[in-house]
């Protein structure tokens, strides 16, 4: 194999693909990066077994074709800190020589066929996208998987297409996140799958124009994703993903109105001396006015207070700012509207169009 190529577009194919590999495996191989070389393109693919890629370089010349298994890491460092332009990757039998003008590093190569098959992306079947739009819905999400031990189910996106909608659903058992788009297809398809959340971080790592139309794909036991340079899949997570629609509050008797910037800014002023243990701020609503506090026994008390659209009655509630402020970092509008019925009910916060974010409340004194 001898293959002559862009170094940035080098780096950034072997940095997709460093981002799944393992350092270490039970299977050597798949500590290593894999290399196709076609006719008319450098093909890199790299998996840990659960999420797979396929990165496409077109703007290549293959002087000799085939493949070569090098190590990932070391390939990609040196890559990174070379000078020049155009990059030489040449591999025969257990080495690979990679040289840009003076600079050359010869690696280790092992058996091309110990590399395990990742499959290729069909697109029958296959539903069509804006990048953007999914991106957006991994964002919105993504951030409110779990992260602890517990139900594997809540470490990986819920994906949903039902009613020509695409939705992601993410919760880790004290706050919920849903964001919906409708699709642009006629096809009424319907589908669920639980994803890894390192996958859908990938899927977004290779949309690199947000109005570039991608292609997704539900297998059987494997999500696919396609762009101009790349195929990802995720394994699907098997188990069974909490009924986050009955945790959904339908009916509330009422609603706050406010400004996200301001009140992300008072929540981070008073979250300062929250207790580490309870990490709890109070909210106490008045007709017009949002009252903010926290205190803690080794650290002290904090207040604020700001305007705020309400009409109820007054009520004090209790959430970890920590959680509503991950929300408002992913607000889609300038207001925030807060949905809750008592102190003791989910809180729902409106984040955008066809965006929800449900947080619990502590019902701890704070």
């Amino acid at each position: 194999m001898k293959v002559l190529c862009d170094r940035e577009q080098l780096r950034e194919g072997l940095t997709v693909a460093n981002s799944v590999i393992p350092i270490k495996s039970t299977r050597p191989a798949v500590e290593n990066v894999y290399l196709v070389a076609t006719d008319d393109a450098l093909e890199l693919v790299g998996t840990d077994l659960e999420v797979a890629v396929r990165y496409r370089i077109d703007d290549v010349k293959v002087e000799e074709t085939g493949t070569a298994l090098i190590p990932s890491r070391v390939s990609s460092e040196f890559v990174r800190d070379l000078s020049g332009e155009t990059v030489t990757i040449e591999a025969e039998e257990e080495k690979c020589v990679i040289t840009s003008g003076s600079d050359r590093c010869q690696l280790a190569a092992l058996d091309p066929d110990e590399f395990p098959a990742v499959d290729r992306f069909s697109e029958a079947g296959s539903i069509s996208l804006q990048g953007g739009n999914f991106t957006r819905l991994v964002k919105n999400t993504s951030f409110a998987a779990a992260k602890e031990h517990g139900r594997y189910a809540m470490h990986g996106i819920l994906t949903l297409i039902e009613k020509q909608q695409l939705k992601m659903v993410a919760t880790d058992g004290r706050r919920l996140s849903v964001s919906t788009i409708p699709l642009d297809t006629d096809i009424d398809l319907e589908h669920r799958a639980i994803i890894p959340t390192k996958g859908m971080q990938l899927f977004c790592r290779v949309i690199s124009d947000p109005l570039e139309n991608i292609r997704v794909q539900f297998g059987e036991n494997q999500f696919g994703l396609k762009t101009r340079q790349a195929e990802i899949f995720a394994r699907m997570i098997d188990g069974e993903f909490p009924r986050y629609s009955a945790v959904i509050p339908q009916e509330t008797t009422n609603r706050m109105e406010a400004d996200r910037e301001l009140l992300a800014k008072k929540l981070r002023l008073v979250s300062n001396v929250a207790s580490a243990d309870t990490r709890a701020v109070r909210l106490s609503l008045s007709k017009g006015r949002l009252d903010v506090f926290a205190k803690s026994a080794g650290t002290g008390e904090a207040s604020a207070q700001m305007e705020v659209i309400y009409d109820g009655d007054e009520v004090a509630l209790a959430f970890n700012p920590d959680y509503v402020m991950d929300g408002l970092k992913n607000c889609e509008t300038n207001s925030v509207m807060l949905d809750f019925t008592e102190k003791t009910s989910p809180g729902k916060f409106t984040l955008g169009e066809n965006y929800v974010y449900v947080v619990m409340p502590i019902t701890i004194d704070v």
